[in-house]
């Protein structure tokens, strides 16, 4: 789903070396001498971290060892999940967001699954009608349009407030945003702009992003790492698209020198669910069940930047200072994504490239 900050980009190496550390070392899944399957293989996306001591009291409360298959973003974790349908290469899949939910539930590949314990604050994330029965929320988080405060303040300008203020000649050539058909958070902006738009006006206001010289990147490390004034590298742009939780990791002298759009934000939503055909699909299970409880809740926004189903879960400090929620993030029905996805990404390409 998620392509989260400049600090989570970096995990994505730890959750490779992780599921490297977890490999039983052939495709045969470990058993014991009376059969029974001991290793859950949890198939997910590049920025999956699972910490060495929350992973070991997975195995001790559960006594499976966990393996992590872990690559691409979330479009190509769904994309492998639906392409292995009845013959999956693991147990568990953690990552399909809700921009390609629907997508991975009408095509039969996910058992159904109601979990032990799901935290009473997850209900708001369920997916709609049958889905839910596949996919369990796990986290949350809200892609926004971020702003390099302390640049604006330095140049003496003002600073956008709203996505229409983006296509405005005060702003040219300051947005950078990854695209939506390289990227999950570039596809969540695609998305906002549909929300806000409307199906008959969101090319427009693409096509005037792109007259008024919006940069569009491969991907979120680009155009945070390299093209954002506030971000790992000697960018010139002060406007990028990210999370609301970003602020977090611009904190000088106690305060955020960056903030999130709020009006601008698209809410993305993680699930987990179990793979039909799973060969520890007790596992599998089992580990959906562990992810909801507060062990594994509480250790999500520190390392992969999302927010917990779960709201009684601490949060950091940091997130209290530099971190707003929007009240109404905006949102489209994951069965309207499904339907016009290849449309919409046709048109976005269009109105960028025209």
């Amino acid at each position: 789903m998620f392509r989260r900050t400049f600090t989570t980009a970096c995990c994505g190496t730890l959750a490779l070396a992780i599921a490297g550390c977890s490999s039983t070392g052939d495709d045969k899944p470990a058993a014991t001498s009376s059969g029974k399957v001991t290793t859950v293989k949890l198939v997910t996306h590049e920025s999956f971290v699972i910490p060495k001591d929350v992973q070991a009291e997975f195995t001790k409360t559960t006594g499976y060892q966990l393996q992590v298959l872990a690559s691409g973003d979330a479009g190509k974790l769904a994309n492998s999940v639906v392409l292995a349908k009845g013959n999956p290469t693991g147990d568990v899949v953690f990552g399909i967001d809700n921009t390609f939910a629907s997508r991975v539930v009408d095509s039969g590949a996910l058992a159904a699954n109601e979990p032990k314990a799901l935290p009473k604050s997850a209900s708001k994330y369920a997916l709609p009608g049958e889905a839910a029965q596949s996919l369990a929320p796990i986290d949350f988080g809200d892609v926004c349009v971020n702003v390099d405060d302390a640049w604006f303040a330095a140049k003496k300008k003002a600073k956008p407030q709203s996505l229409d203020d983006l296509t405005k000649p005060e702003h040219k050539d300051l947005f950078v945003t990854p695209g939506a058909a390289t990227s999950s958070p570039g596809m969540a902006f695609l998305l906002a702009t549909v929300a806000k738009y409307g199906d008959d006006g969101w090319q427009d206001y693409w096509k005037k992003l792109k007259a008024n010289g919006v940069k569009v990147t491969s991907g979120w490390s680009d155009a945070w790492g390299v093209d954002y004034t506030a971000g790992g590298g000697k960018g010139t742009r002060p406007i990028v698209l990210s999370y609301n939780t970003s602020p977090a990791d611009t904190i000088k002298d106690g305060k955020p020198t960056t903030s999130a759009m709020t009006d601008s934000c698209f809410r993305q939503v993680e699930y987990a669910g179990v793979l039909k055909g799973a060969k520890n699909e007790p596992g599998a299970k089992a580990f959906i069940d562990f992810m909801l409880g507060k062990k594994f809740q509480a250790s999500m926004p520190k390392n992969m930047y999302v927010f917990p189903v779960d709201d009684q879960v601490k949060l950091p400090d940091a997130w209290q200072t530099a971190v707003k929620v929007p009240d109404k993030p905006l949102q489209v029905d994951p069965t309207k994504i499904t339907k016009n996805r290849d449309d919409w990404l046709r048109r976005w390409q269009d109105a960028v490239s025209g």
